[in-house]
């Protein structure tokens, strides 16, 4: 284990190591830990108590009620107090930022959980709360993307909150939880493969877990230059570390779709909100536009994008635009890009045509309110800009980080599930010594996909993983329960959500029901879900405490 160069505040930290206020809070969990062991009448000494991490997958609202049922059992079982660290991909990330609010969370987790399925079933957020939240994010910092339109129009739909705490306020070093570890990836490392693209977000750092470069967590976003802060950026608040963590959807025309559905209903409220905003300016500006037609111009560019994207023929909205513009403009304002007969079966040639008409239509509106924050919305869209961030990385001068993360003045960041949808690189890191992991399994498709793509890629990267074989039919049947060993690897348990234990033979009925983008579940479904992902744990509390003794004995 390589030593790290000490830290100063506001500066990078590269070296393989554990955060010094990491490393205080281990020592003391795993004090707790050992007094648990002995609630569970399992014999430990001290030096012998196991690292166990706890994993979350990706998988939407399934996978945050689905880590929130398994959690309440494991915490029913007295196993919960055994687990070192909770680490989550996507949905599961949802769970943890919900539960962190509360401090000591799995010391309360009945009313906690109670709380939280109130909320959840629950009303929407405010159109106008949206509304408000998605200008702050668009006026109060240096880079806006698509994640900042995300965790307004889909992640607070889901979770039914604006959470606006931060990771390093919400965490107290005296807790009685689980350390939490928020995972993400870097899409251009993981594009050009030729980094580590595996990044941790903690209450005290955020950084590359298997290259060993961070920066304070209360710094992640402000600009940097040879490891300085040179320009303060406000903290990433909760909302916007869910849509980090939980921006994954496979194909970017049907995601496209998705977010421009979302933003056709979010467009339906803004006039409303918007009025009184226009009305004041009104009285300063003689030559303010009519509200209903500057919106009437959005909603039809977002439904010509719809059309271009769905094959069908886009002609009648660009001609609503254009007389829409002349109305505004008084005849004096016309779209310089001409109209074209698109053939829908081109789609490069449709996509670049729909690029250019939305920059030449705001390139008209830039003088007129309040077009900039859509204008930059719809740019976040023609160039798919998801996660960017000043690269807190640049232009420093180490040999120990890729050339790759040093050159670039930002880096964009994305769900991790989009390359691997469980978080087990944050727990691989060799300084976090993990014994034992834990994996609650929430995905959609292949149950095992997660594990195996875990082993190969630990493979590639010489990583101690044990090795993972399933047997012939086990994809479409799962059990319950897989135990992967190795010499001188972590255990690895997986736990599939679904399975032929809880399931019986209806495994494909209950996929079905909890599709991972199908909105926000009914208090019913919500139960129903919990008590499915719990059995998992209910039903194993032996075989889990099995392997606990297990991995006591394998500690060195």
């Amino acid at each position: 284990m390589g030593g790290s160069k000490p830290q100063e505040s506001g500066s990078v930290r590269i070296g393989h190591s554990l955060n010094k206020n990491e490393e205080e809070f281990v020592a003391r969990r795993r004090n707790d830990v050992l007094q648990s062991l002995k609630k569970l009448k399992i014999t430990c000494s001290e030096n012998k108590v196991p690292n166990i991490a706890l994993l979350g997958s990706g998988g939407g609202a399934r996978a945050m009620v689905g880590l929130l049922g398994s959690l309440d059992q494991l915490q029913k079982t007295g196993l919960l107090d055994c687990v070192l660290y909770l680490s989550g991909v996507s949905g599961s990330t949802w769970c943890m930022a919900s539960l962190y609010q509360e401090p000591d969370w799995s010391t309360k987790l009945e009313t906690v959980k109670d709380k939280m399925v109130q909320r959840l079933s629950g009303p929407a957020i405010s159109w106008g709360d949206a509304n408000a939240k998605l200008k702050k994010y668009y006026y109060e910092k240096d880079i806006f993307s698509l994640t900042d339109v995300w965790a307004v129009l889909f992640v607070a739909t889901i979770v039914k909150e604006i959470d606006e705490h931060t990771l390093s306020d919400q965490w107290d070093q005296k807790s009685k939880d689980p350390f939490p570890i928020y995972t993400a990836i870097d899409k251009q490392c993981k594009q050009s493969k030729d980094a580590d693209p595996w990044f941790e977000i903690t209450p005290h750092e955020a950084g590359y877990s298997l290259t060993g470069a961070f920066v304070e967590t209360s710094n992640f976003g402000s600009k940097f230059e040879n490891g300085r802060k040179i320009k303060n950026q406000p903290e990433i608040d909760m909302l916007y570390l869910q849509a980090l963590c939980g921006s994954a959807l496979a194909d970017e025309d049907e995601q496209k779709k998705f977010l421009l559905e979302r933003i056709k209903e979010f467009l339906k409220h803004v006039p409303i909100i918007e009025k009184e905003m226009v009305e004041e300016m009104g009285k300063e500006n003689a030559n303010t536009p009519p509200i209903d037609k500057c919106h009437q111009v959005l909603m039809d560019l977002v439904d010509m994008n719809l059309s271009v994207l769905n094959g069908k023929d886009p002609s009648a909205h660009d001609k609503s635009i254009r007389t829409k513009l002349n109305e505004i403009s008084g005849g004096k304002h016309q779209l310089s890009f001409q109209k074209k007969n698109l053939n829908p079966s081109d789609k490069e040639a449709v996509k670049q045509y729909m690029k250019q008409y939305t920059v030449d239509l705001f390139k008209g509106l830039s003088h007129i309110w309040p077009f900039n924050l859509w204008a930059s919305i719809f740019d976040c869209m023609k160039q798919w800009i998801w996660g960017k961030k000043y690269d807190f990385l640049h232009n420093m001068k180490d040999k120990a980080v890729p050339s790759t993360l040093l050159k670039s003045e930002t880096r964009d960041y994305e769900d991790a599930g989009l390359f691997i949808n469980s978080s087990y690189f944050s727990v691989l890191r060799e300084e976090r010594d993990i014994n034992l992991i834990i994996s609650l399994d929430f995905s959609e498709g292949d149950p095992f996909e997660t594990v195996k793509k875990a082993a190969e890629t630990s493979k590639k990267l010489k990583i101690p993983f044990p090795e993972v074989n399933i047997p012939n039919g086990h994809s479409e049947k799962p059990k319950d329960f897989y135990v992967f060993k190795g010499q001188n690897t972590p255990t690895v348990i997986h736990i599939p959500l679904f399975n032929v234990v809880n399931c019986g033979d209806d495994i494909e009925e209950w996929r079905k029901k909890y599709k991972t983008f199908q909105g926000s579940y009914s208090a019913e479904m919500i139960t129903e879900l919990m008590e499915v992902a719990g059995k998992n744990i209910t039903n194993n509390k032996d075989n889990l405490l099995d392997q606990i003794c297990l991995a006591i004995k394998m500690h060195k």
